[in-house]
């Protein structure tokens, strides 16, 4: 069985900040998990993590999804890929990729290609790489007739050397049996003292065994970061390129200035994304809907046609058709249904809003059913919560809700009901009544007068 190496023991001290470095995130998600994502969809499931610094934050945020193996000290990849020899014994008949968990832009595409390449040239190890106009700073592949003979560092390169475009990416695919073999034979004998992964190159091809590169058509996957400005790279990067992939698909952007999207997010042809809109998670955004400026949508589903302004929508369902904002907040576990219209300052929490109902300004609606083509008026509030448990609302289809009205959960509004505004609900209210529940009206003659008299003299 095929498996992979994961490097994630790196600290990062340029990055400021008391975290490995593989937790670092972009577009909203850490490096390590752009990395376990192009393994899996690559169909590598059988991933070990090798964890350095600050090794229990790594351990938190897998909770155990992978095998993982502590690198105590830190004397160079090498040495990092011999903490998971024990993980390899278990399939060691199979190949190994190792992967740098820093290094995010990897893809599933390149992973399966170059393994493909790797099983059926018999080679030893396989280095994944890429060609770049800018070279500088990065070790060269040099190739052969047969494979490739080295991988040399800037430093070390000759005038002709430092021509060569192609580069170390730093993923390797290597024959498992191997690779236990050349690490066995690593030594630190170089001026870092440390035991180099790129070393068992030389080792497996002064044993007669095979060395090869794949160019990988991917010319991100060698990025990487080792400061913020470096981050903010990857960001930028991740971010055009995504946006890039959405205008070929027929979604319009007028102006891309603080739109974020994530790399799973789907969006259908004639929908326009205006600036300030972040779109993360698993959201999915229907055909021909305007979303912006300034909304965020996190793990949503949005139909088509629909229209959100000025809104921030969690884990939840907003049908065809619906019209949405300004400044409307829905939140998770909500179902806003076809046709429906949420105005300014409105809050819709763990609710379904039916077809065609209104819910113009100012209202929260909480823990609440609502039918089709009710009308909520200004300043409504679902009072769910008792101090000690939630309750819920049900209004039915056709009912009208006052203004300042307070539905006291749990309390039932039956089909074309009426509440008076300034009414306080808590009784059910049969179908096509009225509901009027306020306090007697104490007027005070000249109460006012008194109470400002000497406010008047000054």
């Amino acid at each position: 069985m095929d498996n992979a190496v994961i490097l994630a023991g790196g600290q990062g001290k340029r990055m400021k900040a008391d975290m490995p470095k593989p937790l670092f995130k972009v577009l909203g998600e850490p490096m390590l998990e752009w990395v376990i994502g192009a393994c899996e969809n690559s169909g590598i499931k059988d991933i070990c993590v090798v964890k350095g610094y600050k090794a229990e934050m790594i351990d938190e945020y897998l909770g155990g999804r992978y095998e993982t193996v502590l690198q105590a000290e830190r004397l160079g990849t090498g040495h990092a890929v011999m903490q998971a020899i024990p993980f390899m014994k278990k399939n060691s008949d199979g190949n190994t990729l190792v992967l740098c968990g820093d290094a995010p832009f990897i893809d599933s595409k390149t992973i399966s290609d170059s393994l493909k390449m790797h099983k059926e040239n018999g080679n030893s190890v396989t280095v994944i790489t890429s060609e770049v106009e800018n070279p500088f700073g990065y070790g060269r592949i040099i190739r052969t007739a047969n494979g490739i003979s080295s991988i040399v560092e800037e430093k070390d390169a000759t005038v002709e050397q430092k021509k060569i475009r192609e580069i170390n990416s730093g993923a390797y695919w290597f024959r498992t049996e191997d690779l236990i073999e050349a690490l066995g034979l690593l030594t630190t004998d170089n001026s870092q003292g440390e035991y180099y992964l790129t070393d068992t190159i030389y080792i497996l091809l002064e044993k007669g065994r095979k060395a090869d590169a794949f160019k990988s058509e991917n010319p991100n996957v060698v990025l990487g970061a080792n400061d913020r400005r470096g981050l903010l790279m990857l960001n930028t990067t991740a971010r055009e390129d995504i946006i890039g992939k959405h205008l070929e698909n027929g979604v319009e952007f007028t102006c891309t200035d603080g739109i974020t999207i994530g790399r799973d997010v789907v969006i259908g042809a004639g929908t326009q994304i205006l600036s300030g809109t972040v779109l993360s998670g698993k959201t999915v955004i229907g055909s021909d809907c305007v979303i912006g400026p300034d909304c965020i949508i996190e793990n949503s589903t949005v139909g088509n046609g629909t229209k959100l302004n000025y809104v921030q929508c969690y884990e939840s369902q907003i049908d065809d058709n619906v019209k949405i904002g300004p400044f409307v907040q829905v939140r998770p576990g909500s179902h806003i249904k076809s046709g429906a219209k949420i105005g300014d300052f409105v809050e819709i929490k763990n609710s379904v809003i039916g077809e065609e109902t209104a819910v113009a300004h100012l209202t929260y609606v909480g823990d609440s059913d609502v039918g089709g083509c009710v009308n909520f008026g200004c300043g409504v509030v679902t009072v769910n919560y008792d101090g000690e448990k939630k309750s819920r609302c049900t209004i039915e289809d056709n009912a009208f809700i006052g203004c300042n009205t307070n539905l006291v959960a749990p309390v039932k509004i039956g089909k074309g009901a009426y509440t008076a505004a300034g009414s306080t609900i808590t009784k059910d209210v049969p179908a096509d009544a009225l509901a009027i529940e306020r306090g007697d009206t104490k007027t005070i003659e000249g109460y006012a007068a008194r109470k400002l008299k000497n406010r008047k003299k000054k």
